[in-house]
């Protein structure tokens, strides 16, 4: 299917640029926050704790996964109408699969080093006792760690290649394209949140260990990922897919984004009093409640994305050079961030001072350093490159000199 939209697919959108980077800040701050909940919701349990981390977590995570999605499937539109599903294909393996598959190990013993350190900070390793046994993994709870997100974009770059082939068939003559493309517009609108939630609240109330105050569970174990996690970043990523063929839709979500994020808050607030805060108790039983808190989650879910994504698309949506080196490094940021993370709130958890003060510090200290690996080990060589796909000079070409200009 070829897009329709009559904005060039070769423009680059500063402002899902700007929310990329803005995404990967706050996702170091999501991270570092889990230490400070009032209740033990983390490894690491610091001494200094507040309902305002609790707060700052559920804020973060209500919107940040689906954003991405939703970006995800516009570039995955994008990508495919400009290079073809070999290309595309290819690029993908690369680009996603290969560092998932480069980086797993070594994030995977940063993990590792944090949870014995802070397992010796704690008194929990008796000098001489025999350590304990180690865990058996299979395909069911194979630990992804936070690298899920690129195994679910590699579920859903098959999918799309996969179910490719039957819509070429059918749009030949591009009258199903035409059909997709009045369906999506009748889609767009601040109903979306509302039409997208029914089959989310459905995964909902249908899991019997939904966690309310997660909204959409994490799979960051086992292979085949939730029910609901499918659902909900599924639709993501397809209307993020769907909208690369209306990038007109777009100026259509921007203008409502204020009315967006006044359901995104109103449904948001009503969803944590229905989890009961930052209660960690699974809602297993189908109830009237639970319907409630779920369809209330649902909704809230959708409304933050697609307000945080109409919000940078109206405000920021000019060119910058730092949102696009934040969103240049975004990538390799979120690969390193959370074992460095960790390791932070093992080496502050008992340190005296107020809870924002040391999650101020955590997200400053991890950031600045996982930004100055970037510069330094991945910007300007191979590994940028494959990354990024493309691979930035340590200093810019010098411009063509002047030629004299040809005697009269």
């Amino acid at each position: 299917m070829q897009t329709s939209t009559t904005t060039e697919i070769s423009d680059r959108l500063h402002g899902l640029d700007a929310l990329r980077g803005g995404a990967l800040l706050l996702g170091v701050l999501l991270h570092a926050s889990l230490a400070f909940f009032p209740q033990q919701t983390w490894i690491v349990h610091d001494e200094s704790r507040s309902i305002g981390a609790a707060v700052i977590f559920y804020a973060i995570h209500l919107f940040r996964m689906t954003a991405f999605f939703l970006m995800a499937g516009l570039f995955a539109h994008m990508m495919l109408a400009r290079k073809g599903w070999w290309s595309f294909a290819r690029d993908r393996a690369s680009r996603i699969a290969g560092p998932l598959a480069a980086f797993w190990t070594p994030v995977m013993a940063g993990i590792i080093t944090a949870l014995v350190w802070n397992a010796h900070v704690q008194g929990w390793v008796t000098p001489g006792a025999p350590p304990p046994p180690s865990p058996t993994y299979d395909w069911t709870n194979f630990p992804l760690t936070h690298l899920w997100f690129l195994w679910v974009l590699v579920i859903f770059y098959a999918a799309t290649l996969i179910l490719r082939a039957p819509f070429a068939m059918l749009d030949r003559g591009g009258a199903w394209g035409r059909v997709v493309d009045r369906l999506t517009g009748a889609l767009v609108g601040p109903w979306t949140p509302v039409v997208l939630a029914v089959p989310l609240a459905l995964a909902f109330w249908l899991d019997p260990t939904w966690v309310a105050f997660f909204a959409v569970p994490t799979p960051d174990e086992g292979l085949v990922p939730n029910a609901a996690a499918l659902t909900g970043f599924g639709l993501a990523f397809g209307l993020g897919f769907l909208l690369d063929r209306r990038r007109d839709l777009l100026d259509r979500i921007a203008a409502w984004s204020p009315l967006l994020l006044a359901m995104a808050v109103g449904m948001g607030v009503a969803g944590w009093y229905l989890a009961g805060g930052p209660s960690l108790e699974p809602m297993a039983e189908p109830t009237l409640d639970k319907a409630v808190a779920a369809w209330s989650t649902a909704v809230a879910v959708y409304a933050s994305a697609l307000a945080a994504t109409g919000l940078f698309l109206r405000f920021l949506s000019g060119r910058s050079a730092i949102r696009r080196y934040l969103a240049d490094a975004s990538y390799w940021v979120y690969i390193v961030h959370l074992p460095l993370v960790m390791l932070a709130q093992v080496w502050v958890q008992d340190w005296a001072g107020p809870w924002w003060v040391k999650l101020a510090g955590i997200t400053l200290g991890v950031l600045a350093l996982s930004l100055a690996t970037y510069e330094l080990a991945v910007r300007h060589t191979p590994l940028g490159k494959w990354l990024n796909g493309r691979r930035v000079p340590w200093r810019k070409p010098r411009p063509p000199a002047a030629q004299p200009l040809p005697a009269e």
